[in-house]
């Protein structure tokens, strides 16, 4: 089972200031990229949070895995029964509207069935995430100023970049130096950071991932 122990990165990642740069900073030398994503995935503290996750939350995290694959199993007759009727002569989007609504409705009760089996574990993901991400500012200007980067760069920003100015591992050291360990203890009052982007989000992109590839049909 791989779907809900292998906890990527969901919670959106919020780059601080020094891995943005403006059009007019663009002839400034020394320009380095680095993906502030992976910086984190890569770090020690969070793949030991990650493992303590899988194993703390180890009950829900299969029971989810079981629910996620008996749901594939209940929707793939009503799926089937749909192409079916999409191929068929005089097939419209009003006659087939009831099928394609009786599977958006099964598909979304399942999606919060596995929302609410998943949400401690994404907590925990999440509150790990936040005490990495607290460091990462300075673990990107100690990487910088060490690598005597005048400008930095996300790499899809960058048309083209040698592999010798991807700095990531550097910030992962930075990184693992800043941060050697987080707690996955969530506290009872604690809430996801709301700065930037909502890492809030992470809940909700669960039950998406927990059902695989989408399901609901679309009418024509």
């Amino acid at each position: 089972m791989t779907t809900f122990k292998t906890l990527l990165l969901a919670a959106a990642l919020v780059a601080p200031a020094a891995m943005t740069a403006t059009a007019a900073d663009a002839q400034v030398s020394g320009i380095a990229v680095a993906d502030a994503q992976g910086a984190i995935a890569n770090s020690k503290a969070w793949n030991a949070a990650r493992a303590q996750i899988e194993t703390t939350y180890k009950a829900q995290l299969d029971q989810a895995e079981t629910r996620r694959q008996a749901v594939a199993r209940e929707l793939q007759p009503l799926v089937t029964a749909f192409q079916a009727a999409q191929r068929a002569p005089g097939a419209s989007e009003a006659s087939l509207r009831p099928q394609a609504q009786a599977i958006q409705t099964r598909e979304n009760a399942a999606n919060q069935e596995l929302a609410r089996l998943t949400q401690p574990a994404q907590r925990a993901q999440q509150y790990a995430i936040e005490q990495i991400q607290a460091k990462l500012s300075d673990a990107v200007t100690a990487a910088v100023r060490a690598k005597n980067v005048s400008l930095l760069l996300r790499p899809e920003a960058a048309l083209f970049a040698q592999p010798t100015a991807d700095i990531t591992s550097a910030i992962t050291t930075e990184l693992d130096r800043l941060v050697p360990t987080v707690s996955t203890a969530v506290p009872a009052n604690w809430q996801p950071n709301q700065n930037g982007q909502q890492q809030g989000a992470a809940p909700a992109s669960a039950p998406a991932a927990a059902t695989g590839k989408r399901t609901t049909p679309q009418g024509r």
